[in-house]
Formats: C-alpha cells, sequence, structure tokens
C-alpha cells in the first residue's frame, strides 16, 4: 500500500520539513558522486553501527573513534538507494505538514531529531552485535508518523494498491493505516530476533518501531497550545476537543 495524499490540508508553509527533505536529497547526491569504496566508507564512519559502542575492543580494532556519538545523528540523513531516499521522504511528505502545523517548525525538528536518535537507540539495544552500518531517517519519519497516529487519527489516507496492472484507490482512517503499518514493523522486527543474522543487511525493523514508539510519546511535548494552532479541520480529532466545547 502506497500512501498518496492525506484528507487534511495544511493551513502553514512547512519550513522545517521542507528542509529536511532538501538536506537528505543534497547529502544522498553528494553520495552518488562517491566511488562504492568511500562511499561504503562513509556509511562506516557516519551511519550506525551497533557494535561500535557494544564492543570497544572491537571498534578500536578496526579504527573506529572513541567516544564518537555523532552516528546517532549523522546516520538519518544517510541513505542506501534511490527507493530508501525516495520512500522515507515521501512519507515525510505526505505526514509531516499537518504534524509541523501543530508543532511549529522549530518544534518540529526538535521532534524530529529526537525520534532519529530514539530509533537508533533502539536498534542498538535490539542488535548490539551487528556490525552492520545502519542508514536512513526511518526512524525519524516512523516518528512523525507516530505523531499523526495520535494527532490525526481520524484523517483519511488515500492509498494506492495495485492490482496486478490496475491502480486501485482506497482512503483509510489514519489510525488504520498507519496501525496496520506499525503492527508490520513490529511483526517483523519480532520475527527477525529468531530469523535474521545481525550481521547481514536489512530493513531496522525495531528502528521503525522505536522511532514511532517515541513520536506517540513525545508528540505530547512539543504540540503548541490549541489557542496558538490553526482551527481544526472536521476530521481531526484528540487535543482540540475540550477547547472546542469551551467555544
Amino acid at each position: 500500500m502506497i500512501p498518496v495524499m492525506d484528507s487534511v490540508p495544511s493551513r502553514n508553509t512547512p519550513i522545517a520539513m521542507y528542509g529536511i527533505i532538501f538536506v537528505n536529497a543534497l547529502v544522498f547526491f553528494l553520495e552518488i558522486q562517491l566511488p562504492s569504496g568511500s562511499r561504503q566508507q562513509l556509511f562506516y564512519l557516519l551511519g550506525l553501527v551497533p557494535a561500535r559502542y557494544t564492543d570497544p575492543a572491537w571498534a578500536q580494532f578496526v579504527g573506529f573513534a572513541v567516544d564518537d556519538y555523532w552516528p546517532f545523528l549523522t546516520s538519518m540523513f544517510l541513505h542506501g538507494g534511490w527507493l530508501h531516499i525516495i520512500g522515507n521522504m515521501w512519507m515525510l511528505y505526505i505526514f509531516g505538514d499537518n504534524v509541523e502545523d501543530r508543532m511549529g517548525p522549530v518544534g518540529f525538528l526538535a521532534f524530529y531529531l529526537l525520534c532519529g536518535i530514539a530509533a537508533a537507540v533502539v536498534h542498538t539495544w535490539t542488535n548490539p552485535t551487528s556490525t552492520i552500518p545502519t542508514v536512513g531517517a526511518s526512524g525519524a519519519v516512523a516518528g512523525v508518523m507516530g505523531a499523526y497516529f495520535v494527532l490525526f487519527p481520524q484523517a483519511q489516507v488515500v492509498t494506492l494498491i495495485p492490482v496486478f496492472f490496475y491502480p486501485l484507490f482506497v482512503a483509510f482512517p489514519a489510525f488504520l493505516f498507519i496501525g496496520l503499518w506499525a503492527f508490520i514493523q513490529f511483526f517483523n522486527g519480532t520475527l527477525s530476533i529468531w530469523t535474521v543474522d545481525p550481521n547481514v543487511g536489512g530493513i531496522a525493523w525495531w528502528a521503525h518501531v522505536g522511532g514511532f514508539a517515541a513520536g506517540v510519546i513525545l508528540c505530547a511535548f512539543f504540540v503548541q497550545p490549541a489557542k496558538s494552532c490553526r482551527r481544526c479541520a472536521k476530521d481531526e480529532v484528540f487535543w482540540e476537543l475540550p477547547w472546542l466545547r469551551e467555544r
């Protein structure tokens, strides 16, 4: 299922969201200019390698700098290929503008980065022996989806479902679409514990789960007071209800 659009129009220009997309695109453009060997080295230096923090002896042996925690941040701006970055930035584009509406640009940027860091921490905790670099904005974007899940549960997400060669468009409530997505991440993450070698590359399921959980938990601390936000659309239900009843 590929989300095409949602039913909640943004009322302000999502400056922070566009800035994040621009930075990711710029970094990816610079990545693909590098020879494959240099690109791989970049992933090891700035991507997240869990064993770098759980096995200091190994990290020192292979030449990793001691006490360098920048990869928890830098890894979320690197991507492994065109489908990787397009998929992540498209999901951010669909859900990020409305979340930024509720948080403001500065709050949204801080929220996005914190969710990405939380996702990296969870990935390291669940894959402590992995020596494979993990890159991508998936964890941070999952956090944005978690916030959308809480703030706009009744919004409609128009989704493309390819049926053979026929494009079928179906509208799902956000709580159903994102809830199903989160369940799939959790299910595959649980399955990967017993079936996937941590030293073989793949999808960082637990990073998605960690980012989503961080988004659900942290969004309450970043949402602006209702009086400073735009007027609610009909399909927005959550923080606004008590304020709307009073008026």
